[in-house]
């Protein structure tokens, strides 16, 4: 059945989201390109980006609400339906489901009692499963309302969603500390965070994450080799591919590894198809 008209939001409502909706749209030379902020900026109204938030949009940029439709169902970040206090992500991408995201999910579901993308009757949390946050190096991962918490276990987990239901100050295992959903919205929009302390609190990547980085700039210490393209001459001259004499193999493509075919006490049987 065709829908009615969103309806309005009250006149003072109105009038604020307008005043930061201009400031907003200053940022760009293009007014369009301000759709991703605004839509923050109505989600930390509502909680959600409902319609009388896209159709405000659609009036502050000069587009269609069919145009803003399509950018807030393609990304999900932007909620469709009301929901917590607390957005709870597990993610279930591969890595952190082998190292336990699967089971913190189906745990956080028995505990909570609530399905995925649904929200607890009190209102604080919405349970999601999510994929990757690009922090397999911490999996398993759980984020509340985008900030980390790193190698949980279901145990943790509920003592998490437990600690913010019951009304008790969590700690990300890194960045900012926590706040509501509404008020992370309104960050994202692009509005500054005036809490005390929070944006020295946001810090950067975790150690794990920047290994690589050091290695590459030589900053591991003495120790610590990078393996280079096979073919890339080493620092005497010769192939990294011929074995020098003393040297330690760290890359299975300059030295295989042990295989069916070159291991007598492991040979490989015949293949066989399943059931025989």
């Amino acid at each position: 059945m065709p829908q009615l008209p969103a309806p309005a939001y009250p006149a003072e409502v109105l009038a604020r989201l307008e005043a930061d909706a201009k400031e907003v749209i200053a940022r760009y030379p293009g007014s369009r390109s301000a759709l991703l902020p605004l839509l923050h900026l109505v989600q930390s109204e509502e909680g959600y980006v409902s319609r009388t938030g896209m159709a405000f949009c659609a009036d502050q940029l000069g587009l269609t609400t069919a145009e803003v439709t399509a950018v807030a169902t393609f990304y999900t970040m932007y909620r469709r339906r009301p929901s917590g206090d607390y957005q709870v992500g597990v993610c279930t991408n591969t890595l952190c489901a082998v190292m336990g995201g699967d089971a913190i999910f189906d745990q956080l579901k028995e505990h909570l009692g609530v399905g995925n993308d649904e929200t607890t009757e009190d209102g604080k949390v919405t349970l999601e499963h999510i994929e990757c946050n690009a922090a397999c190096d911490f999996a398993p991962v759980v984020m509340v309302n985008w900030e980390f918490f790193d190698n949980q276990t279901p145990e943790s987990a509920t003592r998490l969603v437990d600690d913010l239901i019951a009304g008790r100050t969590v700690e990300p295992t890194r960045g900012a500390p926590l706040c509501t959903y509404k008020e992370t919205a309104r960050i994202l929009a692009g509005f500054p965070d005036t809490r005390p302390g929070a944006v020295e609190a946001s810090g950067g990547a975790g150690a794990a994450s920047l290994v690589g980085l050091k290695l590459a700039r030589g900053e591991a210490g003495p120790q610590a080799r990078v393996v280079g393209q096979r073919g890339e001459r080493a620092g005497d001259g010769a192939p990294r591919d011929e074995p020098q004499k003393g040297a330690e193999h760290l890359s299975s493509h300059d030295a295989p590894q042990q295989t069916s075919a070159s291991d007598p006490d492991n040979p490989a049987g015949p293949a066989a198809e399943e059931g025989e």
